[in-house]
């Protein structure tokens, strides 16, 4: 079940030679694969590119009949690996993931691959999780490229250019038999466009036509002594081929401009960042005319030393758009102009970062201060290009110290009603009373447990790497105990092996807990193994206890997370039991987005068949509630928060839940499991309500009245008495 279905849209992926694609980029990049000719397709979801593995799925009819493989691959190597298929047969494949922790996971394969050379061409796309958006550490693709002699396309964000980039991708690397990386950043991704689609190709070369005609050669094997003449041939044959089909088929852009002694040089992917602005500063207009030259790099890598001398033939200084560091491009250029003895100034990283995403305020910032210095003309006022925004003005920003002041600082957290909160509120409540704990975390929704109020987590080295990262810290001595976190896809991804396996082999006397919600719940709620779901094309069902203890585990306790009395009694155990093998704590509970998801439709469709349904909400006794906010700090639910006390004798305020409550019970659990306070109650909500529900409904009230009229008449006798 993934974050959304796009069985409407993937009828698009039908449209013939002549008719207009509109649409989301995504499903643009899977039409291009399908113009392409493509044979097979695999991935492993992640942001920003989960929704193309989601597209595929939902398109499965169209890719059966075009005779296309799909498979959703089990981990980022898996799917890398899959590329195997393209070395030694003409087949056409791709694969996706997130850049750059997947492309660190597929590396292995993607090693062997890039030396080993490829017949068939090999695509693989990657979401560069790049910047203010990105949910992990801070690095690009580029390295991992250059490192293993990967050519990397990083296309302009237009729809019509990264699907042309699709199509050039498998040329590129069938022309110099060399695997290619089409990067997409978050916002390209996502993007809206048009483009004049092609007719579906079948591939011209079947995965059955490889099957009757194996193939091999010891050329294409990883042994010595073919590596040596691969690593050769990578040199001498495929990198000269390469750079032939890039300018030949004039991969990258270059646009003339009347202020000809200077030119800007950028990624591709910066390519609307850099034209909006221009268009701020009065340089370009909305439809890509600029004033200053431009040469744009749908190709990061291999760069192309022809074309930049070309490019910067007559300029006093060129300014290189390049994100992060290492300033790979700009150390190239620098090296391609001196070589050939042009001296254009070359600039970069100073009026521009070092590092940080390039928004369109830290670009202007960067071309203004370089045209300061290059071209200070072109910034004095003149009638600027048509544009219907005007020009820029630039407004001072607010020091960040009066932000912090401003904007109270938001942490990620869990959704409400997340399955995960009540463990993680067990958690604490354990450590309470065995004092702290040392806690290895992992990557997923569950990773947001290290924040507020958990606080709970010391470190975070990889997606299902959690008992891995803790393996140091395994005891075995006697003493306290440490505990690691990995979620159910960490667990199907690697977890498994590298650390549940591990953890057997090498006896640590530890505690690992999986946290199973039933999905790949941080990418978008995609299935997993362990889906309890009859999955067409797959396999469910398949028990995390049942592999836990296939690999050894003997002290196994599953537990469901909305019981926490369940919780804390097997945290308790585990960290006190006289056994010294690794105990496993599998902890169950449905992603809440993805239970909705499910259950949300049923329940609509019986409401207006006129059937009966319940919804529960819980709330808080404002009578009863003290103030202490306890369970607010215990759980940390979105939908708790605070509001004025309506005793006029307190002040300090209450708690409350507010409206995005979704009645899972979390903040009552909470109370009753850390002996809190009894100012929780349940409201069932009721919609077609039985003649018994009528009723009680009748009574109730009529008792509620009564009580409460005699509660106000005790005030009011009191409130008539003399005062003393």
């Amino acid at each position: 079940m993934a974050e959304r279905s796009f069985a409407r849209e993937v009828q698009t992926l039908r449209l013939r030679a002549g008719e207009v694609f509109e649409g989301e980029a995504i499903l643009a990049v899977t039409k291009a694969l399908l113009q392409a000719g493509v044979s097979y397709v695999g991935g492993y979801q992640g942001a920003p590119v989960s929704h193309l593995m989601d597209v595929l799925a939902d398109a499965r009819e169209i890719l059966d009949d075009l005779g296309v493989h799909f498979e959703s691959s089990a981990s980022e190597a898996g799917a890398a690996a899959m590329l195997a298929a393209s070395v030694n047969y003409p087949l056409r494949g791709a694969v996706t993931w997130k850049s750059t922790v997947g492309t660190n996971v597929a590396s292995d394969a993607l090693s062997n691959l890039a030396s080993a050379g490829v017949l068939g061409g090999a695509l693989m796309i990657v979401g560069e999780d790049y910047g203010e958006g990105a949910s992990i550490m801070q690095e690009r693709t580029h390295a991992f490229a250059m490192k293993s002699q990967i050519w990397l396309l990083d296309p302009r964000p237009d729809t019509s250019t990264i699907v042309d980039m699709v199509e050039r991708g498998f040329e590129l690397s069938e022309a110099s038999q060399t695997p290619v990386m089409l990067m997409l950043r978050i916002r390209a991704c996502h993007m809206h466009g048009s483009f004049v689609a092609k007719n579906n190709v079948a591939p011209k070369f079947s995965i059955q036509d490889a099957l009757e005609n194996p193939q091999r050669s010891a050329a294409r094997i990883i042994l010595p002594p073919a590596t040596y003449a691969q690593e050769q041939e990578k040199v001498v044959t495929r990198w000269p081929a390469a750079v032939r089909f890039i300018v030949e088929n004039h991969l990258n852009e270059m646009r003339a401009g009347d202020l000809e002694d200077i030119g800007i040089v950028m990624q591709g992917g910066l390519y609307n960042t850099v034209m909006r602005s221009l268009e701020m500063l009065g340089l370009a207009d909305v439809f890509g005319k600029s004033r200053i030259p431009l040469y744009v790099l749908n190709v990061t890598y291999p760069l192309v030393p022809e074309e930049f001398t070309r490019f910067a033939a007559g300029k006093k200084a060129l300014l290189i758009v390049e994100e992060g560091q290492p300033e790979y491009i700009e150390q190239s250029v620098n090296q391609f102009l001196r070589k050939a003895d042009i001296q254009a100034r070359v600039v970069g990283k100073g009026p521009l970062p070092m590092a940080g995403e390039y928004t369109g305020a830290v670009v202007s910032a960067g071309i203004k201060s370089f045209l300061a210095e290059w071209a200070a003309s072109a910034l004095a006022p003149s009638a600027p290009l048509s544009s219907p925004i005007g020009v820029f003005t630039e407004r001072p920003l607010l020091p960040i110290e009066e932000l912090r002041k401003a904007v109270p600082m938001r942490p990620p957290g869990l959704c409400t009603g997340c399955p995960e909160r009540p463990f993680f509120s067990s958690m604490k409540i354990v450590q309470k009373e065995f004092g702290a704990v040392h806690v290895s975390a992992d990557i997923g929704c569950h990773s947001f447990a290290t924040l507020a109020p958990f606080n709970t987590g010391a470190s975070i080295m990889g997606y299902g790497l959690g008992s891995a990262s803790g393996a140091a810290l395994s005891g075995g001595q006697g003493g306290k105990r440490s505990i690691s976190i990995m979620g159910d896809g960490g667990f199907w991804h690697n977890g498994l092996t590298s650390g549940i396996g591990n953890s057997v082999f090498n006896k640590h006397d530890s505690v690992t807990v999986i946290v199973d919600n039933g999905y790949a719940a941080a990418t978008g709620g995609q299935y997993i193994p362990s889906s309890r779901a009859d999955l067409k094309n797959r396999k469910g069902r398949n028990p995390i206890e049942k592999a836990v203890r296939g690999v050894g585990v003997e002290w196994v306790r599953t537990v469901h997370t909305y019981k926490m009395q369940e919780g804390i009694s097997a945290l308790r155990e585990a960290l006190t039991t006289a056994y010294k093998g690794p105990k496993v704590i599998i902890a169950e509970g449905e992603c809440e987005l993805n239970r909705k998801r499910r259950v949300a439709p049923v329940l609509k469709r019986m409401a207006q068949e006129g059937k009966r349904v319940v919804r529960q909400r819980f709330g808080i006794d404002p009578d009863v509630c003290t103030g202490d906010h306890s369970c607010i700090r215990l759980s940390g639910c979105p939908s708790l928060t605070i509001k004025a006390n309506p005793d006029p004798l307190r002040r300090d305020p209450i708690a409350h839940v507010d409206n995005s409550c979704v009645g899972c019970g979390v903040c009552g659990e909470v109370a009753h499991a850390a002996v809190l306070c009894p100012s929780f109650y349940r409201a069932d909500v009721i919609t077609n309500p039985s003649a018994w529900d009528r009723l009680k409904f009748r009574f109730r009230t009529t008792v509620i009245e009564f009580l409460q009229r005699r509660f106000d008449r005790r005030l009011a006798r009191i409130a008539a008495e003399p005062s003393l």
